[in-house]
């Protein structure tokens, strides 16, 4: 690999970055100002949906989110304090803890999921926009 080629990779891991930065602090400020939850406790949320399922188990979780198990742990715990989630032994494995949703963490995420698609769906779009124009530089 030419130095060129490595300035480029570099100069398109930061773009990358760039990107990840500005619009995961527009999904935060969005969640928190208008739900009440940040980022990870909405990811937390919408994972639970995804599983289809009526619980699933707390390390599942913590691996769908790429969160380490203090970090998910401190995630589910304020969830639970806000009555989002709820939280139960795993009757075959005492160390496993099941978590799931509550009907109130499912009618928050209904709602939040429609501000997370419009904070994505404009920040991605100027995201795109800026691509294409330093592409065609």
């Amino acid at each position: 690999m030419t130095g060129t080629d490595e300035e480029e990779i570099v100069r398109r891991w930061r773009a990358l970055l760039g990107c990840y930065s500005r619009v995961s602090c527009a999904l935060d400020r969005a969640l928190q100002d208008t739900h009440g939850i940040g980022m990870s406790e909405f990811e937390a949320l919408d994972r639970l949906a995804e599983t289809g399922a009526d619980k699933c188990k707390m390390h599942r979780l913590g691996a769908d989110m790429y969160l380490s198990q203090s970090a998910l742990s401190r995630t589910v715990a304020r969830l639970e304090r806000a009555g989002l989630v709820e939280r139960g032994m795993c009757p075959d494995d005492r160390r496993a803890v099941f978590v799931s949703l509550t009907d109130a963490g499912r009618d928050l995420l209904a709602r939040a999921r429609v501000t997370q698609r419009a904070v994505l769906a404009e920040h991605l779009a100027d995201e795109r926009e800026a691509t294409a124009d330093a592409a065609a530089r």
